[in-house]
């Protein structure tokens, strides 16, 4: 076999967790234009950023997508791997991530309108690509995937999470939409995306909690997914913001308050557990990296959840007006950079060392563990 047709081979395996990066460097981008503090330089990096989210985005597109035409058993078998499976929710939330960061940073790049067209493109084939993930994955591990005891982990959520991204950049067009019925439907819908998946989340959460009580972690490069819990925290709590600030634009003045209202009722107490849960995670990640945790794209559940948390804290600080709330969103948005930068440079040397282009571990389980008692 030639040099070319083994790369090819090789570029065959990248499979839906790839899509992580475009959702943790576009976050980045976003959560940056959002800040509620500004910055020289602040404007044009998030605009860069955006633009490299946008490339990864559509070369993962040719990649993936070559594959699947070429190989499409080998593709599927992704879909039958219990861990890899879920990641399929990735594809969905990059296609997002890139949507909303057109309108909140591209538009000064490709032009208002069509940056507006763009989101709109992007923001429906994520949606619909979200609800099925939504629905055909758990679907899978409740009838075929063998699930055991303590397999709980942050992937779980990547299925689900998608639709509520898809509320919160479904907000951001509801500016942009004709005044009527259209706008109301949108926001209702949004709210049901809300709802759907944060009632998911929050049963897989629990999950997790259980897990890690009953059984420990699994002392892998499996523990970073815990971040992933970030996930629909911070993205409800900015879901819930960015639906109560446009409320107004779609219905009546009374139900527009009560959403408003919502907005800091809701966000505040989540964001609590958020900062319980960082904190939680943080603990556990060192633990394991003191014990040698290697390098793996699992690493990206460190941008894309944090940076959630970015967007709802600047959320609740738009809301609140709290100065509180304002420089917790900086020193979040720190974290995330600092983290963004160390995974994409390790990514980068590992796809170019070939380490992390090698075939998806098997679908055997992954045991979780506690310390012996002294």
């Amino acid at each position: 076999m030639s040099r070319s047709q083994t790369r090819v081979e090789v570029l065959g395996n990248i499979g839906p967790n790839w899509f992580a990066s475009v959702m943790g460097t576009g976050i980045v981008a976003t959560a940056g234009a959002t800040l509620p503090v500004h910055c020289w330089g602040l404007k044009a990096f998030t605009q860069v950023v955006w633009v490299i989210a946008a490339v990864l985005l559509l070369g993962l597109i040719v990649v993936v997508g070559g594959h699947w035409l070429r190989h499409p058993t080998v593709a599927r078998s992704h879909a039958r791997n219990p861990q890899m499976a879920h990641f399929y929710g990735a594809p969905a939330m990059a296609l997002l991530t890139v949507g909303g960061g057109a309108v909140l940073v591209g538009g000064d790049i490709i032009g208002e309108r069509l940056a507006v067209d763009l989101d709109w493109v992007l923001w429906t084939a994520g949606t619909l690509a979200g609800l099925f993930t939504a629905v055909s994955i758990p679907f899978l591990m409740f009838t075929q995937h063998n699930v055991e005891p303590d397999a709980a982990f942050g992937g779980w959520l990547m299925p689900v999470v998608p639709p509520m991204v898809s509320a919160a950049t479904g907000a951001l067009l509801i500016p942009h939409m004709a005044p009527g019925t259209g706008r109301a439907t949108m926001l209702y819908g949004c709210y049901a995306l809300f709802g759907l998946s944060l009632v998911a989340a929050f049963i897989i959460i629990s999950m997790i909690w259980s897990r890690l009580a009953i059984y420990g972690t699994s002392g892998t490069a499996r523990v970073p997914t815990l971040w992933i819990v970030l996930g629909p925290l911070g993205q409800s709590i900015t879901a819930a913001g960015l639906l109560g600030l446009n409320a107004a634009l779609a219905v009546d003045a009374r139900l527009a308050e009560i959403a408003n209202a919502f907005a800091v009722i809701f966000g505040v107490p989540v964001w609590g557990f958020a900062v319980l849960w960082i904190a939680l995670a943080t603990a556990l990640t060192v633990r394991t990296l003191r014990r040698g945790m290697p390098f793996a794209l699992t690493w990206w559940s460190l941008t894309f959840p944090v940076g959630t948390f970015v967007t709802g804290t600047t959320q609740l600080a738009v809301h609140t007006n709290l100065p509180a709330f304002r420089v917790a969103a900086v020193i979040a948005y720190v974290g995330l950079l600092s983290t963004w930068l160390l995974v994409a440079v390790r990514t980068t040397r590992g796809s170019v060392a070939g380490n992390l282009l090698r075939p998806p571990p098997s679908g055997g389980p992954v045991r979780a563990r506690k310390d012996p008692l002294a």
